[in-house]
């Protein structure tokens, strides 16, 4: 992809918690911008407030619109730009906010977890013709019909990366409250070691197994359009980490860190009828919903019936547990049962693909601290299971350590 003289950053909520916060984004902004830069900033909302409008919504009821949530939470990016555009009038530079509607970011109607169609960059170009720093609403786009839309949690990322791919950039920061990719999270693991890169590939995996520095779609979006992304911290000038291409010293390292998630539940439907096509209707109609489903396990029937498992996001609990039961009762299963006290552990590596053994370690590291599996998958690079939530903490450092992650190769 050829590249210019402009970078895209992205700060967190975390980074524009306040407005002493704000000051020193807006600062670290005007260097790049010294430096000769064109600058295109993709800013969250202040700390805390989608969370707040959230909250806000359900004590109204408890399944609002999703239509109207996503006109709800839009709004917190908006306060956020015009202060970050305010702070950077405060130190003489032009700059000027746009929400995702008004520079052209079209999505599909998949209200709270929308898809980008399309940018049209023809008026952010313009502005940086006139030598303005453009900041940019994330999370959010319209539909050609002109609702609002937003992208899901963490959508800035994706806001991020597809405007620095429309724009050529020649690089996506990504400035957050973390100094780049962990072997582990570093609150869990204190020996846990930073990672000067990672491939495009680890880190899908990682994100999708629960670690939050990026949204999953994002890092699809820069695999598919190589757009090199910079995880940094937005109060240090320190070099994070790169996300890039594969290269063959990443191969030389079997596993490169370990994730867990607190955030799934699992639901397991009773004596479902083990027939040709039922998982497919059971599925069918959770995926009419919009509900991504993780994990799935069937048992061996024995008699003429099974019981089926199946994890979804904590978020969707309520919604996948209304459309299970109902699916349940048209196919003649029995109860539906649901545990959110679980989490799921996940080691991912492009080591993996060309080094065995590393399940049967993951597992007897786990075994040997009395921690029990409830669920297994794996894919090319990664390797997950479901454990009870309480043996989360302790089955992240048993496993890291097994690995021997503190110790750079």
């Amino acid at each position: 992809m050829p590249t210019r003289k402009l970078i895209v950053q992205k700060y967190g909520g975390s980074s524009v918690a306040d407005t002493g916060k704000i000051k020193k984004v807006a600062s670290r902004i005007a260097k790049q911008k010294k430096r000769g830069y064109d600058v295109v900033v993709v800013v969250s909302a202040l700390g805390g407030t989608t969370d707040n409008l959230i909250a806000l919504a359900h004590k109204i009821t408890d399944l609002p619109s999703e239509r109207e949530m996503d006109m709800l939470m839009s709004t917190g990016e908006q306060i956020s730009i015009a202060l970050l555009a305010m702070a950077l009038h405060n130190l003489g530079l032009e700059a000027i906010s746009f929400t995702g509607a008004q520079v052209g970011i079209i999505t599909d109607a998949s209200y709270t977890k929308a898809k980008i169609l399309d940018i049209n960059s023809k008026r952010i170009e313009s502005e940086l013709k006139k030598g303005k720093i453009v900041i940019v609403a994330g999370f959010q786009g319209a539909t050609i019909s002109d609702d609002i839309t937003t992208l899901g949690r963490g959508g800035s990322n994706l806001t991020a990366v597809a405007l620095a791919k429309a724009l050529k950039a020649s690089i996506c920061e990504m400035c957050t409250d973390v100094e780049g990719v962990y072997t582990a999270d570093p609150r869990i693991v204190s020996k846990a070691r930073k990672l000067s890169h990672i491939s495009y590939e680890e880190m899908l995996e990682l994100a999708s197994a629960g670690v939050q520095v990026l949204q999953p779609r994002s890092i699809e979006v820069a695999k598919k359009f190589n757009v090199p992304i910079h995880i940094r911290s937005s109060f240090s000038e320190r070099e994070g980490t790169i996300i890039s291409k594969e290269v063959k010293a990443m191969e030389d390292i079997v596993v490169s860190g370990v994730a867990i998630n607190r955030d799934e539940a699992k639901i397991t439907i009773c004596d479902v009828p083990d027939k040709p096509g039922i998982a497919a209707r059971i599925f069918k109609k959770i995926a009419e919903a919009n509900i991504n489903i993780d994990m799935i396990i069937q048992n061996v029937s024995r008699t003429s019936y099974t019981d089926l498992s199946f994890t979804v996001m904590k978020r969707d609990l309520k919604k996948a547990l209304k459309i299970t039961a109902q699916v349940a009762k048209s196919v003649g299963a029995g109860n539906v049962e649901c545990n959110d006290n679980i989490a799921k552990l996940s080691v991912v590596g492009i080591g993996m693909r060309s080094h065995s053994g590393i399940a049967s370690r993951m597992f007897a590291a786990l075994a040997r601290n009395k921690i029990n599996i409830e669920m297994i998958s794996t894919s090319e690079i990664k390797i997950s299971c479901v454990i009870s939530k309480k043996s989360a903490t302790k089955a992240v450092r048993a496993v890291h350590k097994e690995f021997k992650l503190s110790k750079a190769s």
